[in-house]
């Protein structure tokens, strides 16, 4: 991978939460490609190609005066961002039975062997809502099953759905960076019946599937949560996650409306995932 000039921003917030979750949204709908939640708030990154003095101007959060954040930014010169997670990233396993790991570690026979190279993608397994569809997704009967993995990153969800029999497969991601890389990914663990599109949920329109994965974000999830319930075949389970347990109530309530059953709940930390069926 080449190496890139990035601009990182160092947000400090109070209070952390909702407030993170709202700013990851609206930086990600600019050229950010990477963000980093720390113990005062959020560090975000673009290249320096993308950059402009007022990248942030219109960043509604920073100008509502709601929360208290401040930041500073900096210039990275030329990081390697393979070199940068492979300092840091260390396999995980999800209940003994699907273990993801990065091409330079070692082997370790499990049921569900996932080699991801994330760059600068989001879904390594580390993050508590990705960990959490992993069980979901273990827990539940794929086999034969049309799927869509929504909000996509590194194609993780949409390669353990293969690896568990489920076929034909949709992953779709907003971000450049996430289509290529989910590319390469399910290459890498040599799935067949994988499709990755660059896109939203305006895609969506007159495909249907009996199994659709979408970890993105609560607001996200609520404004296009009519599209994932007209695809969902009759009997399809909808697995969500990318919010917390505060944010249950409004997603329950779409959900319900639109006619879909809660049936499980993953909570990890303050996050959570959530199974439906249809």
């Amino acid at each position: 991978m080449a190496e890139l000039a990035y601009i990182g921003y160092h947000f400090t917030i109070e209070p952390k939460e909702p407030a993170t979750e709202i700013l990851i949204a609206e930086l990600g709908e600019l050229p950010f490609e990477s963000f980093e939640e720390t113990e005062t708030g959020l560090s975000a990154y673009i290249q320096k190609q993308f950059w402009t003095e007022d990248v942030l101007a219109d960043v509604y959060i920073l100008q509502s005066g709601e929360f208290n954040i401040t930041y500073t930014f900096e210039e990275i010169e030329q990081v390697n961002w393979n070199e940068e997670w492979e300092k840091n990233f260390e396999p995980i396993e999800v209940d003994n039975t699907c273990r993801v790991r990065a091409p330079f570690h070692e082997y370790k026979e499990v049921q569900y062997d996932i080699v991801i190279e994330p760059k600068m993608s989001f879904g390594t397994g580390h993050h508590e809502t990705t960990f959490m569809v992993i069980q979901h997704l273990l827990e539940t009967d794929v086999a034969g099953k049309k799927t869509l993995d929504m909000g996509c990153g590194t194609a993780i969800l949409a390669i353990l759905a293969e690896m568990k029999g489920a076929q034909p497969i949709d992953a779709i991601d907003i971000d450049n960076w996430c289509y290529l890389n989910s590319i390469e990914n399910a290459e890498r663990n040599n799935c067949k019946h994988i499709s990755v599109y660059e896109g939203d949920a305006s895609l969506l329109p007159g495909r249907t599937y009996d199994v659709i994965i979408a970890n993105i974000n609560r607001n996200i999830l609520l404004n296009d949560m009519q599209v994932y319930v007209d695809c969902l075949n009759p009997g399809g389970t909808l697995l969500l996650s990318g919010f917390y347990e505060e944010d249950i109530p409004a997603i329950d309530e779409s959900c319900s409306a639109k006619g879909l059953t809660l049936i499980k709940k993953h909570q990890k930390n303050n996050w959570v995932a959530l199974k439906y069926i249809n």
